[in-house]
C-alpha cells in the first residue's frame, strides 16, 4: 500500500455511534487492505441459518461428532449469496488466501465438504456475504471516527461466544465501549 498502513488481519470496531444498521455494534475482520480497497467479514452477526441447514442445501453430508449447530454469519451487506469461511490453521485449500500465519479466508466449497467429514480446519467460522469499501472509502470512515482498529486475535473470532465479540475486540486495545459516549461534545 502506499502512504495508508494496511489493516488486513485487524479488527474494525463499530463506535457506539455507529448506526449504519448493517455495521452497528459490529466487529469485522479484515481480510485485505490494498490501496484499491478492503474486504471484511463481520464476526458477530449470526444469521437464523445453522451450518446444518447450509450443509443440507448444498447437499453435503455431515459426520456425527461435527458441530453443525453453529450459527452462519451475515459477513456483510455485499453478495450475501457467497460464503466465506474464516479458519485456523490456514490450509491447502482450492481457494484459499491465508491472511496471516494463523488464519486464512476460503470461498471454496471443499473447506466445507471437509469439515463436514470433521477433517477441516481446527476453527472455522461460515459468513455469508462481505463488507466491502473502495479505494479511500475505509480510510475516510476511520478519519470520521466510525471505527476503532487493532490487531485481530484468533481467540474473539473463533472461542469467545458472539455476543461478547463487540466488547472483547475493543477490550484488546484497552477500550470499554459501554464507558464511551454516543454524544459529542461541544467547546
Amino acid at each position: 500500500m502506499g502512504e495508508t498502513q494496511s489493516l488486513a488481519n485487524h479488527f474494525l470496531i463499530a463506535m457506539p455511534t455507529l448506526e449504519d444498521p448493517n455495521f452497528s455494534q459490529t466487529v469485522t475482520y479484515i481480510c485485505e487492505h490494498k490501496d484499491d480497497g478492503a474486504l471484511g467479514i463481520v464476526i458477530n452477526r449470526p444469521s437464523d441459518l445453522t451450518v446444518a441447514e447450509l450443509f443440507d442445501h448444498m447437499a453435503i453430508e455431515a459426520s456425527g461428532d461435527v458441530n453443525t449447530a453453529a450459527p452462519v454469519y451475515i459477513g456483510g451487506p455485499v453478495q450475501r449469496e457467497r460464503g466465506f469461511v474464516i479458519h485456523s490453521p490456514p490450509g491447502d485449500w482450492d481457494a484459499c488466501m491465508a491472511v496471516d500465519e494463523r488464519i486464512a479466508i476460503t470461498t471454496s466449497q471443499d473447506i466445507l465438504e471437509a469439515a463436514a467429514r470433521g477433517e477441516g480446519p481446527e476453527d472455522y467460522l461460515v459468513a455469508l456475504g462481505y463488507a466491502g469499501w473502495s479505494a479511500g472509502q475505509l480510510e475516510a470512515e476511520m478519519a470520521s471516527n466510525a471505527w476503532l482498529s487493532g490487531p485481530a486475535d484468533p481467540e474473539v473470532i473463533f472461542q469467545r461466544d458472539n455476543s461478547e465479540r463487540w466488547q472483547a475486540a475493543a477490550a484488546l486495545l484497552g477500550v470499554d465501549l459501554s464507558l464511551l459516549s454516543t454524544q459529542g461534545g461541544h467547546a
